[in-house]
């Protein structure tokens, strides 16, 4: 296996690349802009199932208000996505393009594409507990990037790699399914979820390239926003479109960013797939402290608030009350969703409200 090479020896060179990156995403942004803002026609009365339109209005439209936008949502009456609320949906995307660590992905993308693939190669066998002493490593961030490195490829392959991972991502995707707050995100159960994200997680710690080989030949995926049929899900900036759009959220939802509580959810949900998988057991203990950071560090572009709360949805799941709980509530955290940041760091210890973490002690 061919080890991953990132050319972080050079912070200038690396910036320099992630800029050119931002300004050819910010160019094609404010070309999809214009033309998504100018009147379009269709020559098609009845649109497509892949188009995904949402046609119903969320409450009765008052007398005299038909044909307006409404204010909250930028639905109008007929459930189309209003032209005034696209500047919105502009800035959100440009946010998550901006993303060191998405346009990284972005430039691998690129150079990969003029590469012949190697054969895919897989760890299959976890290593015996006494084969791996502990040796943790530090969260490997440069310029607000994480990047691969020889260690953090031998501590996938420690637990097994891919193989591993896929074990433990579909855990966790079935909990997704099963979780009503989570799942009004996921459009459709039928792609391949959690193998994408266990060939995400394997490329990100250096382990090949699969979810770059994956994504080239990708089945694409269309939902249709402000009048237009847009591809999705096609990486990971555009994955986050369709979970805002997903047509099964609430409409007056429909298109909004990810809040906290969605992902203190999600984080729970995640560790408790770890811990279900058996990578919270000692021998593991170098992965997971590292994994731990990682999801804090890459956490962050569903929101800036929620790095701080990436220990304690570890501790969620160490606790089978808390798991009981859960399931009497028909699978919604009800500790959670809806509560304001300030009250959630009130609840966090001292230490972990204001710190260096993932990157420090």
């Amino acid at each position: 296996l061919k080890p991953l090479q990132l050319e972080v020896s050079s912070p200038a060179l690396k910036a320099s690349r992630c800029n050119t990156a931002a300004e050819k995403m910010q160019q094609r942004m404010e070309k999809l802009g214009r033309s998504l803002l100018a009147p379009m026609k269709s020559s098609r009365k009845t649109p497509r199932d892949d188009e995904m339109v949402l046609n119903a209005a969320p409450h009765a439209i008052p007398k005299g208000k038909e044909g307006a936008t409404c204010p909250i949502t930028g639905l109008t009456t007929n459930g189309q996505h209003s032209a005034d609320a696209a500047p919105a949906y502009f800035e959100a995307v440009a946010e998550l393009d901006a993303d060191p660590d998405i346009a990284s992905e972005r430039l691998r993308k690129d150079r990969l594409a003029s590469q012949p693939v190697p054969p895919a190669r897989e760890v299959c066998r976890m290593k015996p507990a006494e084969q791996i002493p502990l040796q943790l490593v530090p969260l490997n961030v440069i310029d607000r990037t994480h990047c691969a490195s020889r260690e953090t490829r031998r501590l996938v392959r420690e637990i097994g790699g891919l193989p591993t991972l896929r074990r433990f991502t579909t855990i966790f995707y079935k909990k997704a399914f099963a979780d009503p707050h989570i799942d009004k995100f996921i459009a459709s159960h039928d792609d391949p979820h959690g193998e994408r994200f266990a060939m995400w997680i394997a490329e990100k710690f250096g382990d090949g390239t699969p979810w770059s080989d994956e994504r080239a030949t990708r089945k694409k995926t269309y939902l249709k926003i402000y009048g237009r049929k847009e591809q999705v899900s096609f990486d990971r900036s555009s994955a986050h479109v369709a979970a805002w759009f997903s047509p099964k959220r609430e409409p007056h939802k429909v298109g909004q960013k990810f809040q906290l509580d969605d992902s203190r959810v999600w984080m729970r949900l995640h560790f408790w797939a770890a811990r279900e998988a058996g990578l919270f057991e000692p021998q593991y203990a170098a992965f997971m402290d590292y994994y731990m950071r990682f999801i804090g560090h890459f956490v962050r572009v569903y929101t800036s608030a929620a790095p701080p709360f990436t220990r304690d949805s570890v501790r969620w799941s160490a606790n089978p009350a808390n798991i009981e709980k859960y399931v009497a509530a028909g699978n919604l955290m009800t500790d959670v969703i809806g509560v304001s940041q300030h009250e959630a760091l009130a609840a966090l210890p001292m230490e972990e409200r204001v710190s260096s973490w993932p990157y420090g002690a």
